[in-house]
């Protein structure tokens, strides 16, 4: 059989599953085998529960189950990495509330965007640490912005270290940072990626085996980071728009079959959006059987319980925070093959993910 006839085959399939899956809300069986036994990444923590990317998010997390906890890092002015979803930190913590910084409020260019707020290469740990996190999203999780005002900002090195403390008993706490940012952090002196690795070969991490993966939605900073580790790299990519630093011309260039050769040549797989493998209830895409042709993993992002996140099919009721059908949502991608997946609810992922393995 040639390699056109595989393909052709292997996408005849997923949209003859996606077609079932959108009718039915059933896994067909049996389904596309995935390349790996698929992970659990918990997005920002266990996000959908807790503020995101604090040491309570990422803990819960780890009780529910979760493979990998999902640190965001950007540099503080002395450069220290820490985990926030953007070096804007207006709207994840309360920085507004103190005063003292008040004239560090300013607008800056990032990535082609303008942004204006308070930004964390402009304060030091010490300074961070001061700041205590909020909701991000308040309006959708009411529930989560009860614990504002209670946690710190934590650094890599606090969450390396308790991934570590809770790898016991057999089990391996995996960690999955993203690289945010890159080129403009280089270009204002604060490069991120040879501090980043350093600080993963200094927990012990270095070969493909160690239970990390770093991940980014530029290419470059990718291609230097696979000359100076053996850790597994994930391409991130969305359904619209290009890499920040234009090492290609759109992630829709990228997702073709060339494409994905191309990242082959330094990734072990790629995260897309979940719209590149299939956008809502329409059929799924060819995206997982590209890619595995081409030898990579798929990990997409990101699964949310909230109905606005969620396809029209599998939302309950009209009220966009109201919590819909979401194992559903998994359950969809899970039988399309892929390797793994973000999600803001892990433990639902988790038990999610386990039905699955049970039932094959």
């Amino acid at each position: 059989m040639t390699k056109i006839t595989r393909t052709a085959i292997a996408a005849s399939l997923l949209l003859v599953s996606g077609t079932a899956i959108a009718q039915t809300g059933a896994m067909p069986h049996p389904a596309p085998a995935s390349l790996s036994p698929p992970i659990v990444i918990a997005h920002r923590g266990a996000s959908g529960l807790r503020p995101e990317h604090t040491i309570a998010s990422y803990t819960l997390a780890i009780e529910q189950g979760a493979d990998f906890i999902e640190p965001d890092l950007v540099p503080t002015k002395d450069n220290v990495l820490v985990a926030r979803h953007e070096n804007d930190i207006t709207g994840t913590t309360n920085v507004a509330q103190h005063p003292e910084f008040a004239a560090r409020k300013t607008t800056k260019v990032i990535d082609g965007e303008s942004h204006t707020g308070w930004f964390t290469e402009d304060f030091t740990l010490a300074e961070l640490k001061t700041l205590r996190a909020v909701e991000r999203l308040p309006k959708l999780r009411p529930a989560n912005a009860k614990y504002d005002g209670q946690f710190e900002i934590p650094t890599l090195a606090e969450i390396i270290a308790l991934a570590k403390a809770h790898s016991v008993g057999g089990r391996v706490v995996g960690i999955y940072p993203e690289t945010k940012h890159p080129s403009y952090f280089a270009g204002i002196g604060h490069p991120t990626d040879a501090l980043l690795v350093a600080q993963l070969k200094a927990a012990g991490w270095n070969s493909p085996s160690d239970p990390v993966f770093i991940q980014s939605f530029e290419v470059d900073n990718l291609k230097r980071i696979h000359t100076m580790t053996g850790l597994r790299l994930i391409q991130l990519m969305d359904a619209t728009g290009g890499p920040a630093d234009h090492a290609a011309p759109s992630y829709a260039a990228m997702a073709t079959p060339d494409g994905l050769k191309a990242i082959a040549r330094y990734a072990y797989g790629i995260g897309p959006g979940l719209a590149m493998i299939q956008n809502g209830d329409a059929p799924p895409t060819t995206l997982v059987a590209d890619a595995h042709a081409a030898g990579l993993r798929l990990h997409p992002w990101t699964f949310r319980a909230e109905n606005v996140f969620l396809a029209p099919s599998l939302q309950v009721g009209t009220d966009p925070a109201a919590h819909g059908r979401i194992e559903e949502a998994m359950r969809r991608y899970l039988a399309l093959g892929i390797d793994g997946f973000f999600t803001d609810f892990p433990g639902i992922g988790v038990t999610t993910r386990n039905a699955l393995k049970d039932h094959r």
